[in-house]
C-alpha cells in the first residue's frame, strides 16, 4: 500500500502521503493493545488500524478525499480516523495529540474504565511544549497512558544530533517521575512486550508510562520532503539491508517454520491486487458533497455559517463553468 499510494502521489493522483518504511516494527505495539484503548496517532500508524480490521478500501479512500471518507474529505491524506476503533483522529500539528492523550486517560481513569491510552509521537515533537505540558499532567494526575516515542533518527530534516542535547528522549521521562523504557525499535517482539508491560502498568497501577523505540526512517519524511539534500543515500541503503524490521521478522518466522519464501511472494501479490482493486475503484469515486464543508461541527448551523454556506451556493450558481459540481446538497 505503501508503495502504490507513494508513486500515486508522484503521479499527481493524490496530494499527500507518509510511508512506513523502516518503522514498520512498530505494530507490535497494536498486537499489545486491547480494542477498548484509545490510540493517538501522529501520522506513521496506519499499522494500528490495519491491526483493528481498518480495510484497505477505507485507507485508499482517505487518501483520495472521496465521498467514502470518513473524514468527509476535510483531511490531509493520511490523517486518518476511526470512532470505531478507538483511533482518534491525526492531526498535523506537531505534538497536540500528547497532552490530549493525557486528558483522554485521565477521563478513562474517571470513569473506572479498564483502559489506557497510547499516544505515538517522534523525538522532534518531543521539543515541542505540548510534550512537556502532557507528560506533566499524566505524571501528577497519575494518568493511564502510554507515552510512545519513535525515534527515527530526524525531525523531518534535522538529525537528532541538533535536535537535543542529552541521552535521548528517555531520560525526560525519568525526570518527570515517568517509568521509562527504552527498546530496539526494529524488533517487533521488543515492541510488543514493552507494550504490553507498559499496558499492565498504567492500567493496574494507574500511572503513565514512557517507551523511546530506536528506529531509523528509510523513506522520505513525506511526499514533501527529499531525504538524499541532508543526509547520505549510502547510509540509508545501508541501514535499509542490514535493520530491517520486516526482514528480521521474516527470517526469525522462516527459521521456525513459520513462514516461507513461496508464501512471502504469494501474499505480496495476493495484497499488491487487492490495494490496486481498491485504489482503481476510490479514483473513481466523487467527492463527498460541498455541504459538508460546514457539518459535523455544530449541532444547529450558526449564522455566520449558514450566511457563509449561502454565500457558496450563490457562487456556485453565478460562475457554474468554474465549479465541476451538481446539486449543491448533494454533489
Amino acid at each position: 500500500m505503501d508503495g502504490i499510494l507513494y508513486d500515486a502521489q508522484r503521479q499527481g493522483r493524490i496530494s499527500f502521503y507518509m510511508t512506513h518504511y523502516g518503522e514498520e516494527a512498530m505494530i507490535g505495539s497494536a498486537a499489545a493493545l486491547q480494542p477498548e484503548d484509545v490510540v493517538f496517532g501522529q501520522y506513521r500508524e496506519a499499522f494500528m488500524l490495519a491491526y483493528r480490521g481498518f480495510t484497505i478500501d477505507e485507507f485508499v479512500n482517505q487518501c483520495f478525499s472521496n465521498e467514502l471518507d470518513h473524514g468527509k474529505g476535510r483531511q490531509m491524506p493520511v490523517h486518518y480516523g476511526s470512532k470505531k476503533l478507538n483511533f482518534q483522529t491525526i492531526s498535523s500539528p506537531l505534538g497536540t495529540q500528547i497532552p490530549q492523550a493525557s486528558g483522554a486517560a485521565y477521563a478513562l481513569k474517571v470513569s473506572g474504565a479498564k483502559a489506557c491510552t497510547l499516544c505515538f509521537f517522534g523525538e522532534g515533537a518531543a521539543s515541542e511544549g505540548d510534550f512537556h505540558a502532557g507528560l506533566n499532567m499524566a505524571a501528577t494526575l497519575k494518568c493511564p497512558v502510554i507515552f510512545f516515542c519513535r525515534n527515527n533518527g530526524f525531525a523531518i530534516s534535522t538529525p537528532s544530533s541538533e535536535q537535543y542535547k542529552g541521552d535521548g528522549i528517555a531520560s525526560r521521562g525519568v525526570g518527570y517521575g515517568i517509568d521509562t523504557i527504552r527498546v530496539d525499535g526494529n524488533d517487533i517482539w521488543a515492541i510488543y512486550n514493552a507494550t504490553k508491560i507498559a499496558r499492565d502498568m498504567a492500567i493496574n497501577e494507574q500511572k503513565p508510562v514512557l517507551i523511546e523505540a530506536m528506529t531509523y526512517r528509510i523513506g522520505h519524511h513525506s511526499t514533501s520532503d527529499d531525504s538524499t539534500k541532508y543526509r547520505d543515500r549510502k547510509e540509508v541503503e545501508e541501514r535499509a539491508q542490514l535493520d530491517n524490521p520486516i526482514t528480521r521478522l521474516r527470517r526469525y518466522m522462516e527459521a521456525r517454520g513459520w513462514w516461507s519464501p513461496q508464501e512471502e511472494e504469494d501474499y505480496r501479490k495476493s495484497v499488491k491486487k487487492d490495494v490496486l482493486r481498491s485504489f482503481s475503484a476510490a479514483e473513481k469515486r466523487k467527492k463527498p458533497a460541498i455541504k459538508h464543508l460546514f457539518t459535523d461541527v455544530y449541532d444547529e448551523l450558526t449564522p455566520n455559517l449558514v450566511r457563509q454556506q449561502n454565500e457558496l451556493e450563490e457562487l456556485i450558481k453565478k460562475y457554474p463553468e468554474y465549479y465541476n459540481t451538481d446539486d449543491f446538497a448533494s454533489s
